[in-house]
């Protein structure tokens, strides 16, 4: 369906241009004050000094011209030009049937589809997910949604940190307590174990207490370096336990992720790219890009319009080592070459900036992607406690994730539990969908880039532009319809009527602009416009309900009409959260 903003800007314009105007002055946006208006049109006061005219006079000439059109309910010359427009009822009426009887809701799916790699996630094998992880998961995991949602082909990599110096120092550690294990048998040739010398509990203890050791222990630190070539080089045995801390770890992340809500299509790691780094780093030598300097191989990326310095990108080290930037280089010829995208998306630190600044470059330079092959770094600012400084746990450490989860979930319990009589195993689960729309709208109605302040109390409120609110509202318009259908009525669909009252128009054209909204959230990047919209969207449907008596309405078409409005607001509540990446309750 098209947009109602451009429906109304063609009526618009076809004015202008018929009363000798250049049509494009014709624009209209939706008006900054609604008690004045509900659209408004400024374009002549920017043809003023085109057609040497003062503004009021352009304006009273397109008004004019649509006096009579049905579209409007009002349409006027303000000075000094503005053009303020009330939509008729029957014209937005006409429209929510139109939008009600569509199964996108009116959002048009993209004439272009690409295939869109989105980067998220990145946890690091052998250690536990914490809150630093949130923000890629949670913003990565809704435009993924969003993006499809629009028609594309979005395929979202979690990107794993299995490679380097962390391995080595697990496997020392390991061989360090468990000697006996057959993996450091380099004479033996038989199957490996299936099950793992370790759980996921003492693999997350083995990884700091190694990495705490080579700090101290110079001995110890040459051994996992020595390890790590062993791992690198290919030997057998460290081969099979990389691969069940591998196998351990993925187990556990997929467990927590899917606490989240937060799924990937790939589950690559960074060990995948190094096969494509040798072919890639002697072409960059062949062809001149990259060049020896103090010992490392370096590719230049500044430019003259550079405002700030540039540093080279290091493709190895003196030492002959990979780096994260080769890794992922070499991640961007993998994915081209098994998937092709038209655009890989990195969701990733916003302090990580300059690093992709340099990848980006770097490959372009190169040649590794096609020149209209999109490269974007979407940076995130950090989740804060209240003292404005990184999220911690009341012992000064990083706290868990799956500990953030629980204590958010005892929250919600505590709160759905409270003076209310429940069955706990529901209370439950509904306190586990609530606690999770807490965290993730907490996180996403905020402008990704911007830094937040996690307040638990703020967050678990029913109240204000929170998650619990929008999932209320929800269940209260459910409750409702659940009603009427008791009644022994049926939701229909189409039956929607002029609008009667401001709160009930207001709710009506609120619901218009969804396809606008769902576009712009995508082309931008910006999971916090839909959670702007539908906090909006709540407060008018709120506002409209009490304000007028659904249930005991005596018209049978009016009341039709009104079950119908709040079915299709429920529609545009949960398909938006799902972009978010929660859903309701059926009742709290």
């Amino acid at each position: 369906m098209e947009k109602i903003l451009d429906l109304i800007s063609k009526k618009v314009m076809d004015a202008f241009e018929g009363c000798g105007y250049e049509a494009s002055y014709g624009k209209v946006g939706i008006s900054n004050r609604p008690d004045l208006c509900e659209y408004q049109c400024n374009g002549a006061m920017a043809g003023a000094k085109k057609y040497k005219k003062a503004p009021i006079m352009i304006a009273n000439d397109v008004v004019a011209a649509l006096k009579e059109d049905p579209m409007f309910d009002e349409i006027v010359a303000v000075n000094p030009g503005f053009i303020n427009i009330r939509i008729a009822g029957d014209f937005v009426a006409e429209y929510l049937n139109g939008m009600q009887a569509d199964e996108r809701l009116s959002v048009e799916k993209a004439a272009e589809p690409k295939t869109i790699m989105i980067d998220y996630g990145g946890a690091n094998v052998a250690k536990p997910l914490h809150v630093g992880h949130l923000r890629s998961a949670i913003i990565g995991e809704s435009i993924k949604r969003i993006g499809r949602f629009v028609g594309h082909k979005v395929i979202g990599d979690v990107h794993l940190g299995d490679w380097g110096l962390q391995m080595g120092l697990i496997i020392t550690e390991v061989k360090e307590r468990q000697p006996e294990l057959v993996y450091f048998d380099e004479s033996y040739e038989g199957e490996y174990p299936e099950e793992a010398p370790f759980t996921i509990s003492e693999l997350e203890e083995i990884y700091p207490t190694a990495s705490g050791k080579s700090k101290v222990d110079e001995a110890f630190r040459e051994a996992a370096l020595e390890a790590t070539a062993k791992l690198q080089s290919g030997v057998r045995g460290y081969r099979a336990l990389w691969q069940q801390i591998l196998n351990v770890s993925i187990a556990d992340l997929k467990k927590n992720y899917g606490n989240l809500n937060v799924e990937f299509d790939l589950w690559k790691k960074e060990s995948d790219a190094q096969p494509y780094i040798p072919e890639m780093v002697e072409e960059m030598k062949e062809k001149g890009y990259a060049y020896m300097d103090q010992g490392a191989l370096i590719v230049d990326v500044a430019k003259e319009s550079d405002t700030k310095e540039v540093p080279p990108c290091i493709i190895l080290k003196s030492d002959g080592a990979a780096l994260y930037t080769t890794t992922d280089l070499a991640t961007i010829i993998e994915r081209r070459k098994l998937f092709d995208p038209d655009e890989i998306i990195y969701v990733v630190d916003k302090r990580q900036e300059m690093h992709f600044i340099q990848v980006f470059r770097c490959a372009r330079k190169t040649g590794l992607v096609k020149e209209d092959t999109g490269l974007k770094f979407l940076g995130f600012g950090t989740m804060n406690g209240k003292d404005g400084k990184p999220f911690k746990t009341r012992e000064g450490g990083v706290m868990r994730l799956e500990h953030l989860i629980a204590d958010i979930n005892e929250e919600m319990f505590r709160k759905i539990t409270e003076n209310h009589e429940v069955d706990e195993a529901e209370a439950r689960e509904t306190a586990k969908l609530v606690g999770l729309s807490a965290i993730k709208y907490g996180d996403l109605s905020n402008q990704a880039s911007k830094d937040y302040v996690f307040d638990l109390d703020k967050f678990t409120s029913f109240e204000g532009n929170t998650g619990p609110y929008i999932l209320y509202t929800i269940v209260r318009i459910k409750s409702i319809l659940n009603k009427y259908r008791a009644g022994g009525n049926a939701v229909e669909k189409g039956h929607i009527l002029v609008p009667e009252g401001e709160s009930e128009k207001a709710l009506m054209l609120a619901l218009t602009g969804f396809n606008s909204m769902i576009q712009q959230a995508f082309e931008e990047l910006a999971p916090h416009k839909i959670c702007s919209f539908i906090y909006d969207l709540a407060n008018d449907f709120n506002h409209f309900y009490h304000e007028t008596k659904i249930l005991s309405e005596e018209d049978a078409d009016r009341k039709r009409s009104y079950i119908g409005l709040l079915d299709l607001t429920r529609e545009v509540l949960e398909t938006s959260i799902d972009l978010l990446g929660f859903a309701a309750p059926e009742r709290m």
